[in-house]
Parts: C-alpha cells; sequence; structure tokens
C-alpha cells in the first residue's frame, strides 16, 4: 500500500469548490471559545462540502492566525455570518426551512444512530459552548436535540470531534445515496 500525494487526491480548487452544488448544511458555533476548534469547524464543514457556518456569540471569527492553523485554507472555501445573539441565528436558519437540531445531552434527545436524515431536508446542527455546551433558551428554539452515544467516564466529546461524527453521519452515513455525498 502506498500513501497518495496530494496532487493525487483529486481535491477541487477553491473557485470550483465555491461553485458546485453544497450538502444543504450549516454548522452553528455558540459562543465557542477555542479558536482551534473554530478552524477545526472550518475544515470538518470544506470536507464535507457543507453550505456554510454560523459563529455566534463569543465565537472568534476569521481571519486570525489561531484559527488559520487548524483550518488550513477552509476559511476561504466555506462561506460564514457572524451572530451576536445565537437565537437570532436560529431564526435566520428557520426562515429560511432548516431543520435545528442542537447537539446536546438533553431530555428526549434522538440517539445520533437512530438520527435519519432526509435527502430533502436542510439541517442546521448546532454545537455549543466547551465548557456550558449549548445554552438552554437555544436548546429551547431548537426543533430536536441530538445525542451522541459515549460509554466512558467522560461527559462529553470534544466540540472538533463531535462535528465530525455528526457530518459523516448525516452525509455519508448508511443511508447516503451511492459515493456518499447527499447533493448528488
Amino acid at each position: 500500500m502506498r500513501k497518495l500525494a496530494n496532487e493525487e487526491l483529486n481535491r477541487l480548487e477553491v473557485d470550483e469548490f465555491k461553485k458546485v452544488k453544497k450538502n444543504p448544511i450549516v454548522l452553528v458555533l455558540d459562543n465557542v471559545r477555542s479558536m482551534n476548534n473554530v478552524g477545526s469547524a472550518f475544515r470538518t464543514g470544506d470536507a464535507f462540502l457543507i453550505e456554510k457556518i454560523y459563529l455566534c456569540g463569543i465565537t472568534a471569527q476569521p481571519p486570525h492566525r489561531e484559527i488559520n492553523k487548524t483550518a488550513l485554507g477552509a476559511t476561504d472555501t466555506v462561506e460564514w455570518k457572524h451572530f451576536e445573539n445565537t437565537l437570532d441565528a436560529v431564526e435566520d436558519l428557520k426562515k429560511a426551512g432548516y431543520q435545528v437540531l442542537s447537539v446536546e445531552q438533553a431530555e428526549n434527545s434522538l440517539s445520533l444512530e437512530n438520527f435519519t436524515p432526509k435527502s430533502d431536508e436542510k439541517y442546521a446542527f448546532i454545537f455549543g459552548n466547551e465548557v456550558y455546551g449549548v445554552e438552554q433558551e437555544v436548546v429551547d428554539k431548537s426543533d430536536h436535540c441530538l445525542e451522541i452515544p459515549q460509554f466512558g467516564t467522560k461527559h462529553s466529546l470534544n466540540i472538533s470531534v463531535s462535528i465530525g461524527v455528526v457530518l459523516w453521519h448525516t452525509v455519508l452515513g448508511p443511508l447516503a445515496p451511492k459515493g456518499g455525498k447527499r447533493t448528488e
């Protein structure tokens, strides 16, 4: 087995990425304090061809050296918008027809393995602060909560890991179309 060189990966150029049809997914970062997590959200969002990222509250915004360290250029490909208040972002998404799901441990949450994304739906996934999670008032305005099952001693996963797990399940999970992309 031989590792592939970057040139062999057939990745899109920035201008091609901006023109290609995206998966109808928006990531919402609710008061995320780590710029490395913000950069990771951009990089993972690029990998799964999402529409955009909403950066809310204290969540840092590009351009910033600490964000770029993990984004590796994805701040140039993935659209983003800042909202002072996450509730304003939720309202904006609902008006645009998105199903809004907080990724949070909550009463009556839906375990991720039981979430079956529909190809004709648009989804917004809210990820919260590294210590406090998604704000309760935001959870209250969400359509549902998704919970990633865990079996160890820790209470949660790092936000960047959670984003990767949820996006993989939504875009490439067992019910995804052949070839993986929901946009096809």
